[in-house]
């Protein structure tokens, strides 16, 4: 154990944040730390780090611990470049390779006794310096920051010319090349790219130390924790397993704190109605006994009323009125600002039903496509057609369809003048405002809150076509749920732009990965593209001359070679949907086996786990025939979980 956090109970102006809050964090442990916003993990975080002190309890590290954190927002006040600020990290190693270099050249010059405990010391200081892995420190510089998405001709750039982004992006490379025994991070994924945060996956998932992340990044979460700290309600609870696990064991969890509170809720009402009763009968003995029933009663520990879960709060958005099946046609579609090319001769259809993602790094151009669709931004060249009867719903990162001087409910009335009060406040409702939130104004709200008005509005319109750019960011993960049930189960047509690959999983029917200037089409959710993007660049890139000379494109690539012809498209489209669906059938049978290998190691080490609770009652040390049984037991299960591992683990692989 690294880390132990017991008591700790944290107030401000006589409101609870925290209260009794303990758990542990142990080596090579990767935890996640989830919450609604405003439910204190960011608290948490500051209390760990000493930023905060404990109104109670007691937050512990173990002897010579070394902690880095990085909080959501950096301001590195620094004159160096970016490699040089990075390379700061590297100081006493850096320092240490040049007393080894002038050392070497003093060699040259000295002899006997002198040139004897130089060498001594030359010794030491190599050995030192192959101990800090000073051999490596350029490339693990080199690699940090390209991982992170920094291109190496900006790694001259000033620091005080970066965004408040690209500054966060310097800090948490500075943390990674630390190197410290606990590294936490609050919201690192915020300002990297899908191509920086699975770089960020996979160098904390090889990471030799321990992890605390605060992150509404979910996939990300399941990727690499295998423990979740909850903050609810002022509350800490622990679960093992990463997000979807913890998510599971959630309900169960809530089902049965609800069960126990409406149970206990039901026998304190009873017994004051016997209390009434029997101090109705007005005798001396009935009193007595309502009395002694009294007493118990205050004895009892009232259980908390658990947490809303807010089922009632589900959005339904149905078009009202149905568009054709032929919804958009972007055709050659170009666009360049100054000098700087984005993309060219793109092109791609989207028919009705489908929930479209567009994904791509930073820069790339996908909200610029989005507003050239929506007509907020002038293309170079090209042609867009809308179908029959199609109307769109755009929502913008900015929230420029909002009043800040109106209230939320204002807001809602004076768009939709129609809908009575009652209308109005569901719809705020299922967006989480309830009560006198609905009169607080808009311009005094967050941006998650203003992300959340603008999904209302969306959510009343005549759209039968959403056009969506980043709709989950900066909403708390319980928002994020309510919006993805709601896209999951529209009826129209949706296209949109996210980082959220959770999200993307949950509600895409197709994605299309905007990179290099081309659009590249996969027939899938974000876990199918995972499973064919590697195999799919590699052709387009290696067999790009092979396929524009058969004037086929294998149905991925879109707009970039000429000569594809209709009937190509279509072929190549029913291969790839008969891909998916082998893929499919091939998945849920790896799942199924999985699943069925799962449970039966948590079957066996459970049992084994009880069988180690009973070897360790002395009195099974004494009953030879007991222990030898139990100990066969255990040993029988031992080489079946060895098997259930190894199967696992080639399941896992395949999958």
């Amino acid at each position: 154990m690294i880390l132990s956090i017991h008591g700790v109970t944290k107030s401000f102006d006589g409101k609870d944040i925290l209260r009794d809050a303990s758990f542990h964090v142990e080596n090579n442990e990767k935890v996640a730390v989830v919450g609604i916003n405003g439910a204190g993990k960011t608290t948490l975080l500051k209390l760990i780090i000493g930023e905060l002190t404990a109104d109670e309890g007691e937050i512990t590290f173990s002897k010579d611990v070394t902690f880095g954190y990085l909080a959501q927002n950096q301001n590195i006040d620094s004159g160096n470049t970016i490699y040089e600020e990075l390379k700061e990290v590297k100081k006493d190693v850096i320092d240490l390779e040049e007393s080894i270099r002038a050392a070497e050249e003093d060699m040259k010059h000295l002899q006997g006794e002198a040139l004897e405990q130089l060498l001594n010391r030359y010794t030491a200081m190599s050995e030192e310096f192959k101990h800090k892995e000073g051999y490596a420190w350029k490339s693990q510089v080199l690699g940090v920051a390209r991982g992170l998405g920094f291109a190496d001709e900006e790694l001259d750039k000033s620091i005080a010319t970066l965004s408040g982004g690209q500054k966060t992006r310097v800090a948490l490379g500075k943390l990674l090349l630390q190197n410290p025994d606990l590294i936490i991070l609050d919201e690192p994924t915020n300002h990297l790219d899908m191509s920086a945060i699975r770089w960020l996956e996979n160098y904390l998932l090889n990471y030799k130390g321990a992890v605390m992340i605060v992150s509404h990044d979910r996939y990300f979460l399941d990727k690499i924790t295998d423990k979740v700290i909850e903050v609810e309600n002022c509350r800490v609870s622990s679960f093992t397993g990463n997000y979807s696990a913890y998510a599971v064991k959630k309900e169960q969890k809530r089902a049965i704190e609800w069960n126990a509170y409406i149970k206990q809720q039901a026998e304190i009402k009873h017994q004051e109605e016997v209390i009434a009763k029997l101090k109705s009968f007005n005798r001396e003995k009935s009193i007595k006994r309502a009395e002694s029933r009294e007493k118990m009663l205050d004895k009892i520990e009232v259980l908390d009323k658990p947490m809303d879960v807010n089922d009632s709060m589900k959005i339904t958005l149905k078009p009202i009125c149905e568009s054709g099946n032929d919804v958009l046609t972007v055709e050659g579609l170009a666009k360049s600002f100054g000098s700087e090319k984005l993309f060219s001769g793109l092109g791609f259809e989207i028919k009705k039903g489908e929930h479209v993602a567009i994904i791509g790094d930073n820069g790339t151009g996908k909200t610029t496509l989005l507003k050239i669709i929506n007509r907020a931004e002038r293309m170079d060249e090209g042609t867009i057609t809308l179908g029959a009867k199609v109307q769109i719903g755009y929502y913008d990162q900015e929230h420029h369809v909002l009043h800040d001087e109106k209230t939320l409910f204002q807001e809602i009335s004076d768009a939709y003048p129609t809908l009575n009060n009652t209308e109005i406040r569901n719809t705020l409702a299922a967006f989480l405002f309830t009560g006198e939130d609905v009169f607080k104004r808009i311009g005094d709200l967050s941006g998650g809150e203003k992300g959340r008005v603008s999904l209302a509005k969306l959510m009343l319109s005549d759209a039968n076509f959403l056009i969506l750019d980043e709709p989950t960011n900066h909403l708390d993960i319980t928002s994020k749920e309510i919006l993805e049930s709601a896209i999951a189960g529209y009826e129209g047509t949706v296209l949109y732009v996210s980082h959220d690959r959770y999200f993307i999983n949950k509600t895409a029917t197709r994605i299309l990965d905007l990179t290099g200037g081309q659009l590249v089409n996969y027939i899938g959710n974000y876990d199918y593209y995972m499973e064919h993007v590697d195999e799919r660049m590699q052709r387009l890139l290696g067999g790009a001359d092979a396929e524009t000379a058969s004037g086929r494109t294998t149905g991925t690539r879109i707009g970039t070679v000429a000569g594809t012809s209709s009937s190509d498209k279509n072929s190549d489209g029913a291969l790839d949907w008969k891909a998916q669906k082998e893929a499919q059938a091939k998945k849920r049978k790896q799942e199924a086996a999985l699943k069925k290998c799962e449970e039966e190691i948590a079957k066996l080490e459970e049992r084994d786990s009880q069988i180690t609770l009973e070897l360790s009652d002395p009195s099974v040390g004494t009953d030879l025939a007991k222990l030898r049984k139990l100990t066969d037991e255990q040993n029988e299960i031992g080489e079946r979980l060895s098997e259930l591992y190894d199967q696992w683990e080639s399941l896992s692989e395949d999958g």
